[in-house]
């Protein structure tokens, strides 16, 4: 089942369950899904889903400390509730040290030396850790790394 069925089925039992903030949640997230589609004029690949999903969680982290760093904290916690309920279609994080292999071997593959290798070995890396891993953690890793 395509990702866009799972979430119309999880939206029906969320009414049925009378869980309204869940409802809401999935529903945000499949219209942003349906209108990338609209947008392309064709279903979405897995891929490109994902990409969707990402840029919907990046959405909610943000819109969270800004409502937080506003002094909002009931706005800030009604995002949170949304990116929890958006966390459950991710695909699950890697650990510490699968994403410390996976740079080890772009590193070597590449033949990495230098912080100068780093656009190489990130090219490298952020296919193979898409929505698993957050790029800003990867790049300090790499960097270190290199360093």
């Amino acid at each position: 089942m395509s990702l866009i069925g799972r979430l119309e089925e999880e939206v029906r039992e969320a009414m049925l369950a009378r869980d309204g903030a869940r409802r809401d949640a999935l529903r945000l997230i499949l219209s942003s899904l349906k209108s990338a589609e609209k947008d392309l004029q064709r279903p979405l690949s897995d891929d490109e889903e994902l990409q969707v999903l990402q840029r919907e969680r990046k959405k909610r982290h943000e819109a969270a400390d800004a409502f937080r760093s506003a002094g909002r904290e009931e706005q800030a916690a009604t995002e949170e509730a949304e990116l929890a309920v958006l966390q459950e279609f991710m695909p699950a994080p890697l650990s510490e040290d699968d994403l410390e292999r996976i740079v080890d071997d772009a590193i070597a593959e590449n033949g990495a030396t230098s912080l100068r290798d780093m656009g190489r070995v990130m090219k490298d890396v952020m296919p193979q850790v898409a929505g698993r891993a957050d790029g800003s953690a990867v790049g300090q890793l790499v960097r270190e790394k290199l360093a």
